[in-house]
């Protein structure tokens, strides 16, 4: 029997994922990439490997193995990864007591507890003392760089036997099971489009008929920290709270938003949740706002940095502020709730989009269900 090829479009984290699970399956596979590396959200981005913010079921679920994927390919791609877990600082007594009700909902489901102060500062001496009334201590998130991490594990995947790279080719049209790129094609028994927030291109009719949209984020990126300082686990504000699906569990949550839309309404209205994680060098990611829509600015905003910042600032304290690097990303999302979009166009092709902002924390464990279900 012959050995079954499939095609990957687009080297970000998506597709890389769909390579692995294929690969592992036995399939050949050659991922066409039109830059000459990964250069969309997959690499603008915290790094986090977040099961916290997912909730619970099968999503959570999704989030677990892919974190157990991203360990090994550490491993075996040679790049840095730490298990860091995750810190959610409380400052209220209303963001206390949902941190509280979130252990209780989720005891024995999540590793998730309420820590005093005094537990908090011992996990990370980048925490604000002053008015901290708490955290919510979480064993299970992971950090990597993106940056390193994409292009690694694109690496590692090319010197397997039965995948190929095709690096600064964009492909501009589909017919059948042929896949098009100026005068050069290329053919095999499946094909996945995994572009991100370049949907349009390929199918426009198509995506303008779902309900997907894009989200631009602004984030920025702290110089390496003197003397090998380390804050311990990202450390994220009260906002985080009401961003991610994970905590809707906690019955005091929707008062945490009202009290916020009154207090911040600023913040909420450019979409601005703080966090910050650091990577193996010591520098520190810091973000982010969210900005939806088709026709978003190419231009960032320095008064929504200067927000973030003042935010950071609140809870979070450094050795080093100065700033190395800003930037935006944009990623798609779903505008019905739904945590991707996966759509047969006919028996050749898949679409594999619409992960949000989640797609570090469940790509891989979605490819390999992708392909179980081939």
């Amino acid at each position: 029997m012959n050995q079954q090829h499939a095609i990957v479009i687009g080297a970000g984290i998506v597709g890389l994922s769909l390579t692995r699970a294929l690969h592992n399956k036995g399939w050949k596979v050659t991922v066409i990439e039109r830059h000459p590396q990964a250069q969309g959200a997959s690499v603008r981005n915290f790094g986090m490997i977040w099961p916290i913010g997912q909730s619970q079921g099968s999503s959570f679920k999704r989030a677990l193995r892919s974190r157990q994927i991203w360990l090994e390919m550490s491993e075996k791609a040679g790049f840095w990864a730490e298990k860091t877990g995750s810190l959610h600082l409380a400052y209220s007594d209303l963001e206390l007591q949902v941190v509280k009700e979130y252990v209780e909902a989720l005891q024995n489901q999540k590793s998730a507890h309420h820590l005093t102060v005094q537990e908090t500062i011992s996990k990370s001496p980048a925490t604000v003392i002053n008015g901290l009334k708490g955290a919510l201590w979480s064993e299970d998130e992971v950090i990597v760089d993106p940056r390193e991490a994409i292009v690694k594990t694109a690496q590692h995947l090319e010197r397997l036997e039965g995948v190929s790279f095709v690096w600064s080719r964009l492909i501009s049209r589909i017919k059948g099971n042929t896949v098009y790129s100026g005068q050069r094609s290329w053919s095999a028994d499946k094909i996945f489009v995994c572009s991100g927030a370049d949907f349009e291109t390929l199918y426009p009719d198509l995506f303008e008929s779902f309900p997907i949209t894009k989200c631009k984020v602004q984030m920025m990126r702290l110089v390496q920290q003197p003397l090998n300082w380390r804050i311990g686990p990202p450390l994220c504000a009260g906002l985080s709270f009401i961003h991610y699906k994970g905590f809707e569990v906690a019955p005091s949550l929707q008062k945490l938003k009202d009290v916020y839309m009154e207090q911040h309404k600023e913040l909420l209205e450019l979409g601005i949740h703080v966090m910050v994680a650091q990577n193996g060098m010591g520098e520190l990611t810091v973000g982010d706002s969210h900005d939806y829509g088709l026709n978003l600015s190419p231009f960032d905003a320095m008064h929504t940095n200067k927000l973030i910042l003042n935010v950071l600032k609140s809870f979070a304290q450094f050795k080093d502020w100065n700033m190395g690097s800003t930037w935006h990303g944009i990623y798609p999302k779903m505008t019905n709730g739904a945590t991707e979009f996966i759509f047969q166009v006919d028996n050749m092709v898949t679409i594999v989009n619409g992960l949000g902002g989640a797609g570090m924390t469940l790509s891989f464990g979605l490819g390999e269900e992708v392909v179980e279900n081939i």
